[in-house]
């Protein structure tokens, strides 16, 4: 299989002429989809919160002259999602799974329903919108990008996160198989490992002081998206890269889980 080299086409002609953003209404999926529209790519925004969901659909159509889709449906429901996705008459280049579930505080008190919600949007989703999506670029011949968010929560055990933590371990190591398969397709994956983001889930949960390498929800959108095409993943911010390096490769798995329990202590 021959190697589609693509390292000096535009962004808008590598990964458009549409993106679909899943969970694109608010925080840091409104952030991918404005760097998004910045670089002239149009627009399917999915999420739940219909009314948030089309303010912002609204707001980057009239800022920045693109389409933007807006369809309204909960993640956890991939059938309905996947029927939106199939039904549509535009060329899906770029998926940016951004959409997430965290069930917050100990295990013992989490419900089946929490942990399968999870499971669902978190897991299943993501791994069957990549293979729907990388399946018609490949089809059409096109290539494109996933992108995949994940966490640094998942890089080890996080106590009163541990759903969550699983999760977007999950996520980061499907990144990585996809974006050496997907390479000889001309399709870049990057799974990008945050730290904690400014956004309005993260003030609400989060009840102590800002953590450290705490970052702008625009911030981490654009530099996941220049390192789309360079590597499998992508950690932004100087302090959550040490903390990865630190965390996988300096300490023990006990003295990282040991670590991680004294920041979501705070968790609630």
């Amino acid at each position: 299989m021959k190697k589609t080299n693509r390292k000096n086409v535009p962004f808008k002609e590598k990964y458009g002429p549409y993106a679909l953003v899943a969970g694109g209404s608010n925080g840091l999926g409104a952030a991918f989809a404005e760097a998004l529209a910045q670089r002239g790519l149009n627009l399917v925004l999915l999420a739940r919160e219909k009314e948030r969901l089309e303010a912002t659909a609204k707001e980057i159509k009239e800022k920045y002259q693109v389409d933007a889709l807006p369809f309204a449906v909960d993640l956890a429901d991939y059938e309905k999602t996947k029927s939106i996705i199939t039904g549509l008459n535009v060329s899906i280049g770029l998926l940016v799974y951004n959409a997430a579930f965290a069930p917050i505080g100990l295990f013992e008190n989490t419900s089946e329903e929490h942990l399968s919600l999870a499971a669902a949007v978190n897991v299943k989703a993501p791994l069957l919108l990549a293979k729907l999506l990388s399946g018609q670029m490949i089809h059409n011949k096109t290539g494109g990008g996933i992108v995949l968010m994940s966490s640094l929560t998942g890089v080890q055990g996080s106590p009163k996160l541990a759903a969550y933590a699983a999760t977007k371990a999950f996520n980061i190591v499907l990144a990585e198989g996809l974006w050496k398969e997907l390479q000889p397709r001309g399709i870049d994956v990057i799974g990008c490992c945050a730290g904690a983001i400014l956004t309005p889930g993260y003030r609400q949960a989060e009840k102590k002081k800002t953590a450290p390498g705490t970052l702008a929800a625009c911030d981490v959108a654009e530099q996941t998206l220049k390192a789309l095409g360079k590597g499998p993943v992508v950690v932004p911010g100087i302090v959550n890269k040490i903390a990865r390096f630190v965390f996988m490769r300096l300490l023990t798995r006990k003295a990282a889980i040991f670590i991680m329990e004294k920041n979501t202590g705070g968790l609630s």
